[in-house]
């Protein structure tokens, strides 16, 4: 059994290492618009239980994995990340548990009033005292808690992406026409696995290579069976040569 493990480590070790023996990786060819993790705040809004329950764009577990997966990565990656919520002790409730998991200390979240997140002064001075120029948002509801701040940072000079399904609304209409509003303004939209595979970029970051896929496993649905089903055949073939 020790062979085996030995045998899998080793594997995973040479495969990091002849990708991170390729000497045609060049970051600097990356195009602009590309995010990477020390370039941007995200802003997590109102992952709450209340504001779940109205939410029909979106499956409440698909919503929750998502919301995982990009808390997942945030932490991983060590993203500048604000998290707020909306009257949470006295109507929305906590968060959910996928965002408590990763950023424990609830005495950093953001607890307002205001259904845009932007009017709130404390929101706007911690995205400015970041000295980042982009946010990347996600929440509840897309209609409000993530159209209204992206309007509005937009027009404060700053680039806005929204990770769309890790965000819902209470139609799929409310969703669509939000994101459709958001896009027109210029807001770039984007996904949860586009969001940890675009900060992570390049398997020859061998640092992160193992934590990606188990993030990737977790929460990546069929392309996360897919790294289960290959990494576990391969220990099994090995297994049966001895």
């Amino acid at each position: 059994m020790k062979k085996s493990i030995l045998a899998l480590f080793a594997f995973m070790a040479f495969t990091i290492s002849v990708f991170a023996q390729n000497p045609n990786n060049d970051p600097s060819l990356a195009g602009k618009q590309l995010l990477d993790p020390d370039d941007h705040v995200l802003i997590l809004i109102d992952h709450e239980g209340q504001m779940a329950f109205a939410v029909q764009s979106i499956d409440i577990q698909t919503l929750r994995n998502n919301t995982g997966l990009v808390a997942g990565t945030a932490k991983l990656f060590n993203v500048n990340t604000i998290i707020t919520t909306v009257a949470e002790k006295s109507f929305s409730g906590p968060l959910f548990p996928e965002i408590r998991e990763y950023f424990k200390d609830e005495s950093k979240y953001i607890d307002r009033t205001t259904m845009n997140s932007w009017e709130d002064k404390r929101i706007v001075e911690a995205v400015k005292k970041t000295g980042k120029k982009r946010i990347v948002l996600a929440g509840l509801w897309t209609e409000i808690c993530i159209t209204l701040p992206a309007l509005s940072a937009l027009e404060d000079g700053y680039e806005v992406y929204a990770i769309t399904d890790a965000s819902g609304g209470v139609s799929k209409e409310a969703h669509d026409m939000a994101v459709a509003r958001m896009i027109q303004a210029g807001v770039r939209p984007i996904t949860s696995m586009q969001y940890l595979l675009e900060l992570h970029r390049d398997w020859a970051r061998a640092g992160k290579y193992k934590a990606v896929n188990d993030l990737a496993k977790r929460y990546g649905g069929g392309y996360g069976l897919g790294i289960d089903y290959i990494k576990t055949m391969q220990k099994w073939q090995k297994e049966s040569k001895k």
